[in-house]
């Protein structure tokens, strides 16, 4: 009935993208915080305005990494250097974890304006794994990972949750890591191999194949369908209970 293999015994999904619509208010945050950046860099340098690009910029270099990562992954794209900084600084410094606070600023007031949706779909087949008694987490390299799934009405339906909080106390790298979905395996009393992985994102889809995992499901939501099943995905779908037709 889940469309999923007889080997896998739990399921473990991503947030942002899969569970809840909120991977577009993600990249609207980036695209502001990065685009203010890169605006005031110009202007200070005397050189050409190039802006964040919210499809193709998020999701090659932030869609699914921890804040920190993303911020140090899109910079060295366009061969930018900031000072680290500390978790402390505040969203005016110009430092790794300065930028990355502002962008979390800016998601946090978007989530406030506009709400949390999940996928109807993906709720659907969430609950018909619940129904079958297999074990379910919420991987997310989010530190709001558990008020969005509150706000999605969505809490209740699984078991653990390994997020960005999880990740600093255990010291656990992030996606495209495996080290995030591997914890939440463990949290699970299951080996990779009886999990499947689901991820809408490149770096997650990464880490499941890194990580061994029994099956990763790839979910495109920005036509990306090719790109997912080359950086590891074994299957992609577009919505999550089209898993539940097959047959």
């Amino acid at each position: 009935m889940l469309g999923l293999p007889d080997h896998v015994r739990a399921c473990l999904f991503d947030l942002d993208g899969v569970l809840t619509r909120t991977a577009t208010v993600h990249a609207a945050a980036w695209k502001e915080m990065f685009d203010d950046f890169l605006r005031r860099r110009a202007e200070r340098d005397g050189t050409p305005f190039v802006p964040f690009d919210e499809v193709r910029d998020y999701d090659e270099y932030v869609d699914g990494r921890p804040r920190a990562d993303g911020v140090r992954t899109f910079l060295a794209s366009r061969s930018v250097e900031l000072p680290e900084g500390t978790p402390d600084d505040p969203p005016d410094a110009e430092t790794v974890y300065g930028l990355g606070t502002r962008k979390n600023e800016l998601v946090l007031r978007l989530i406030h304006e506009q709400g949390v949706q999940p996928y109807e779909g993906s709720v659907t087949f969430v609950r018909a794994v619940r129904d079958a008694g297999l074990r379910r987490a919420v991987v997310s390299s989010s530190a709001n990972c558990h008020d969005v799934l509150v706000a999605a009405g969505i809490a209740d339906l699984f078991e653990e949750r390994i997020d960005g909080i999880v990740a600093a106390e255990q010291h656990l790298r992030g996606k495209p890591a495996p080290d995030t979905y591997l914890a939440a395996a463990r949290a699970l009393g299951v080996e990779p191999g009886e999990a499947a992985v689901f991820e809408d994102a490149l770096a997650g889809v990464e880490s499941g194949r890194a990580g061994g995992f029994g099956l990763v499901v790839g979910v495109d939501r920005a036509g990306q369908a090719d790109a997912l099943r080359r950086h590891g995905a074994d299957t992609v779908v577009d919505d999550l209970a089209e898993l539940l037709e097959v047959r």
